[in-house]
């Protein structure tokens, strides 16, 4: 073995360790990094040659988390890792976008990172080393890649900016961005933060980038170590120079006088396309494939001049718009009579159609994860159906696009969300995209605020979100920044930059770059071009509601919250939970119970009044503490020769003493009382052992003494 391992020094002496050399030599490139016990094996192959016909890099990066990294066994009848869950996608996305712009634009072998968790220290969180392992991984392979990159979190704590920060100190930050970059550019940003200022992002993506730059550095030497400084040879690509000039003079002016025709979306992908057929049929009766295939290419690349030039050399985009402008917004609440809370909002030709459902505490998600494991109360799923963009496409459950987009959207309103006192509920929002021409992301968070509060859900502020776009030209110098963008603008521009906040400030945040170099500059400029167009849609949200509703809707569920003492939560459930079975099936509520800080916290679920107060009387009445001196309507339970036993609440019995019952003297209890018999006592004492005096005669009048005894 050759084994060769680097050090990298976060800078406040914790230390992360990258090793090469010793496991899973048979693929391209495979690395360890470590830190604390927390271990991550990065692996990439990548295929000789490319598929015949492919035009693009076919990328897979998968993040996996082995359960026994944790010591635990997974759940589920197999008790083997599965498919990736949600946390896994999430972390994988973040990768593959870090990676996917560093690759050569005419690499086209199909390439798969792999990143295994497998071992991990609880407090080390394992997302912000995933880059780091997949882009050295690529670094000590031939693989052609325009890196390394690195990515790590940057958090504020106390005021203070840190890498990488722990589990535990993570929970008092109070922004969080993951960070991805190379040594010069930032590639990718995601994370969330409280309602924090523009300039306070730029100086934590600034701090981010430092770091980064070390990480990178420390890849460099390691491959130069490994020998793999010098790439392999590939030629994936057909080309054809000059017909890549006949395609430009045949179609650009065309294609320029499409793209300012300020046309609508289906009019205008019509005009294009039949440019580029109408060049093919120029090509003759039986041209060769390899050549049409192409000009293809060459005319994706004359619309992607001719849109970013109308831009930057007129102002003018696709659909005749400034570039600070805004799509026409309309939105409504309440569509959805059935629903706790709806809402549609429409901007432009986007549109979603999102509701709200209100749940009770075993509704929660459980999170059964290698690392992140336990419960979630809000939820937030985001559904693009092929008919969004007129499209014939199966219906195959979420994909990682899916996830990613609402997971953003999760993100932004759970920002938002009052505390749990003011909201018991779990609470579970889906938005339904119906239309979509341009960041649904983003009108699901305004859509999902909107139904939110039209649930009744106290927000502490409304949010909206925004998605800006960048188009530069790196000869001139010159560039744009486009307010909403459309989805033609995202994928001929430079940039994905979706931003989402309240009045206060951001909230979250996803940016994807496609260029090298953004600087501070333009960064900022995009930024308050965004919170102007946030606020813009802020504006236009609250012409349809502009706080929540004062009360749920009538058919929404309620729920109670009850607090116990800790010593009446057994009493409640009963032996085999016979007790509180025994309460929902008579009441109609859901009743749950959990231990929190000592104390039992109990959630009374119905969908109307009269179910909650029975079961609400039902548990006041069980965790009542009987008191010296009350007044009880008791029920006896058994009798014996020296009195009856009588039971004042539901499990606390009491001797009625036979000397107790009466004024009179009784000699035996025969015929005093059946056993079931309802009888008012009071009760005279509680001694040491807790057991309860009671008595009857205490409630009668005392009768007058006979006139023998008075004289």
């Amino acid at each position: 073995m050759n084994v060769i391992k680097k050090t990298i020094d976060l800078g406040d002496g914790r230390i992360v360790e990258i090793e090469t050399g010793k496991l899973a030599k048979q693929a391209d490139g495979s690395v360890v990094v470590k830190m604390g016990d927390t271990m991550l094996l990065a692996t990439v192959v990548s295929s000789k040659e490319a598929k015949e016909g492919v035009d693009f890099l076919p990328l897979s990066v998968d993040y996996q988390e082995k359960y026994a990294s944790t010591g635990r066994i997974p759940g589920g009848f197999l008790r083997r890792e599965a498919r990736l869950s949600d946390y896994e996608v999430l972390i994988s996305r973040l990768v593959d976008r870090a990676l996917r712009p560093l690759f050569p634009e005419d690499y086209h072998a199909d390439t798969q990172v792999m990143i295994s968790l497998i071992s991990a220290d609880k407090n080390i969180m394992p997302d912000c080393l995933a880059g780091l392992a997949a882009s050295a991984a690529i670094s000590v392979s031939d693989i052609p890649f325009n890196g390394p990159i690195s990515e790590v979190r940057v958090a504020k704590i106390d005021g203070q900016l840190v890498i990488n920060p722990t589990l535990s100190d993570l929970q008092k930050a109070t922004l969080e961005f993951m960070v991805a970059g190379s040594a010069t550019d930032i590639v990718m940003v995601e994370g969330e933060a409280d309602e924090i200022a523009e300039a306070e992002m730029v100086e934590a993506i600034t701090f981010a980038h430092e770091a980064i730059k070390i990480q990178v550095a420390v890849q460099v030497e390691l491959a130069e170590e490994v020998g793999k400084t010098d790439k392999r040879i590939y030629s994936h690509e057909h080309s054809n120079l000059e017909l890549k000039e006949v395609v430009f003079a045949a179609t650009y002016a065309k294609a320029y006088a499409v793209a300012a025709s300020a046309s609508g979306k289906d009019d205008r992908s019509a005009d294009f396309r039949q440019i580029r057929e109408d060049f093919i049929a120029s090509m003759g009766e039986n041209p060769d494939p390899i050549q049409v295939g192409l000009a293809k290419k060459y005319f994706h690349d004359v619309q992607y001049d001719a849109v970013r030039n109308l831009v930057l050399n007129e102002g003018k985009r696709l659909d005749g718009r400034k570039t600070t402008e805004i799509r026409p917004i309309w939105s409504e609440v309440g569509y959805l009579p059935a629903a706790h809370g709806s809402a549609v909002f429409t901007r432009g030709e986007t549109q979603s159609l999102t509701s709200v459902t209100l749940g009770s505490k075993t509704d929660e998600q459980m999170i059964d994860g290698a690392f992140i494991n336990g419960y979630n109360k809000f939820l937030l799923h985001y559904n693009f159906p092929g008919f969004s963009t007129g499209e014939v496409r199966p219906n195959r459950g979420a994909g990682r696009r899916e996830i990613g987009h609402g997971n953003l959207a999760m993100r932004s309103l759970k920002k938002v969300l009052p505390g749990l006192e003011q909201n018991p509920y779990t609470i579970r929002v889906v938005s339904d995209i119906l239309e979509s021409n341009g960041s649904s992301s983003m009108a699901t968070v305004c859509a999902g605020a909107l139904a939110l509060m039209d649930a009744g859900i106290k927000l502490t502020a409304p949010v909206s979100g925004i998605a800006m776009g960048l188009i530069t030209d790196e000869a001139t110098g010159k560039y744009a920044i486009l307010s909403d963008i459309l989805g033609d603008e995202d994928h001929l521009g430079d940039m994905d930059f979706k931003v989402t906040g309240t009045e206060k400030g951001i909230v979250a945040c996803q940016m994807d770059l496609k260029i090298n170099g953004l600087s501070n500059e333009v960064l900022i400029k995009a930024l308050d071009q965004a919170k102007e167009g946030r606020l813009h849609i802020l504006n236009e949200m609250k012409k349809t509601i502009a706080a929540p509703r004062e009360d749920y809707k009538p058919h929404a569920p309620r729920i109670v919250s009850i607090t116990i003492d800790k010593e009446f939560i057994g009493a409640i459930i009963g032996p085999g939970g016979k007790i509180i079975q025994e309460m929902q099936r008579e009441t109609g509520a859901t009743i749950a119970i959990e231990e929190v800080d000592n104390k039992g916290i109990i959630e009374i679920f119905a969908d109307n009044k009269a179910a909650i107060d029975a079961a609400v009387s039902r548990i006041r009445n069980i965790v009542a503490k009987p008191e010296v001196g009350e007044t009880y309507e008791g029920k006896v339970k058994t009798i014996m020769p020296f009195g009856a036993f009588v039971e004042i609440m539901p499990g606390k019995d009491g001797l009625l003493h036979i000397s107790e019952i009466d004024w009179k003297r009784y000699e035996t209890m025969d015929g005093i009382f059946e056993v079931g018999e309802k009888v008012k006592v009071k009760l005279l004492e509680i001694d040491k052992q807790g057991k309860l005096k009671l008595s009857r005669k205490a409630l009668m009048p005392r009768p007058p003494k006979p006139e023998a005894e008075v004289r």
